[in-house]
């Protein structure tokens, strides 16, 4: 790496007020961001991105899905460009960073490649991915995983949201169902910066995550159906009592994933009573699980575990308890080559660093299926994250954005040098 290519470094302030401005899409009282997938706050962003991307000099291409894909020319066309990018969208309870970062700073990628003269050798591609946070869609991932052929587009359009509203009106709605068949657009390879949404490099005050593996996911839809009879007047011994009967199964994933832990977690994250009522015993209810590890046998002894732990219940209760899986999601191991690539940029430019495996999922999981992938952490304030109290400071974004800015450098190659003192 010559001394002027290593010198080169993003524009801190430029890539710390489009955060900012682009928090405002959907910004809510406590600081936090509330923008939820296709929805008029996700146009809003949109519309602002493809702007700045045109800007920059990119021509914007939308597939089916509403991914967009900002490419920047390079000197021979006929190769596939380097992905990098993220996600717009956020969780109900959002913050400005998680999947924003990530895209943001590719955007800020070319600009910096651009105020320094550089032209590559393969074109670059900045891409905001429809529907990460699967907070109004499932799954997660949505337009990723149908990238990576694991789902048709047909399936996902589909899909409905809490409202009845399928994917395909919601994207209609916006404007934003592209022209361009989903998979058209091919990489050469993807790179994804992203906040760590972990505690890990900021309790060993590390600056880069080098992530070399992501978590394995299963998703659940469960359901009870017990009795609803009065609260007063039916003796506790009689009762099938739905919410009691959920308390047990709260319980049995938390044991669950404590005890084939560490490497795995479990989490029941939601939960709906049909007809609650102060006075009624609670009858049907229906609620979601989320199991996630690194290795994939424990994947498969979390699933056996949970499905014995529930028959037990139902036996004990007098219920009937359904868990039905409804996407799993195996663990990935990112290409070493490109994970070496992120390393190697990291070392040359100084920053403190640790491998890392992603507890989170991400497009970047899903595109390691079908096209060499590799993964950029920063630190998070606290570890948190899909709340509105998460944060992460400016060097720090600084640092992840440079990193990937030399990740890029070292894979698309520069077929000019940069500017005097750039």
């Amino acid at each position: 790496m010559t001394k002027a290519r290593s010198n080169l470094q993003i524009d801190s302030a430029r890539l710390w007020g489009d955060i900012h401005e682009t928090a405002k899409f959907g910004a809510t009282p406590k600081g936090g961001v509330k923008r939820l997938t296709l929805g008029a706050e996700d146009k809003h962003v949109r519309d602002w991105f493809r702007a700045a991307c045109e800007a920059a000099g990119c021509e914007v291409r939308v597939d089916a899905l509403g991914t967009m894909f900002a490419i920047r020319s390079g000197r021979d066309m006929s190769k596939p460009p380097i992905g990098i990018g993220s996600h717009l969208d956020t969780q109900p309870t959002g913050g400005k960073y998680d999947g924003i970062l990530g895209t943001l700073a590719a955007l800020e990628v070319v600009r910096a490649m651009n105020d320094a003269g550089i032209e590559t050798d393969i074109p670059v591609c900045v891409c905001n991915w429809t529907n990460e946070e699967g907070s109004r869609y499932a799954p997660a991932m949505m337009a990723s995983a149908a990238y990576a052929g694991d789902y048709t587009t047909d399936d996902i359009l589909s899909r409905k949201d809490a409202d009845g509203i399928t994917v395909a009106d919601a994207l209609d709605t916006i404007g934003y169902r592209g022209a361009e068949a989903v998979g058209k657009q091919q990489f050469s390879a993807f790179v994804e910066l992203h906040i760590e949404q972990g505690p890990l490099l900021e309790a060993e005050n590390k600056t880069i995550g080098v992530v070399d593996r992501g978590q394995g996911i299963m998703w659940y839809n469960g359901s009870i159906a017990g009795f609803a009879s009065h609260a007063g007047t039916t003796p506790m011994p009689l009762r099938k009592d739905a919410l009691a009967a959920f308390s047990e199964v709260v319980l049995a994933v938390e044991r669950i994933a404590r005890d084939l832990g560490p490497n795995a977690v479990g989490t029941i994250g939601e939960i709906k009573i049909d007809n609650p009522s102060r006075n009624v015993i609670p009858g049907d209810l229906a609620f979601t699980v989320d199991i996630r590890s690194s290795e994939s046998a424990t994947l498969d002894k979390l699933h056996d575990a949970l499905q014995s732990a529930v028959a037990e219940i139902v036996v004990r209760r007098n219920v009937k308890i359904t868990v039905e899986q409804i996407w799993r999601k195996e663990p990935t191991v990112f290409d070493t080559k490109l994970v070496d690539a992120v390393e190697a940029a990291t070392k040359e430019i100084g920053y403190s660093h640790r491998r890392i495996t992603s507890g989170a999922g991400h497009d970047a999981c899903n595109l390691a299926g079908v096209v060499p992938a590799a993964m950029i952490f920063v630190p998070c304030k606290d570890g948190i994250s899909h709340n509105e109290l998460e944060d992460a400071t400016q060097a720090d974004c600084t640092a992840g954005a440079n990193v990937l800015l030399h990740t890029v450098l070292s894979l698309a190659g520069i077929a000019s040098a940069p500017k005097a003192g750039g």
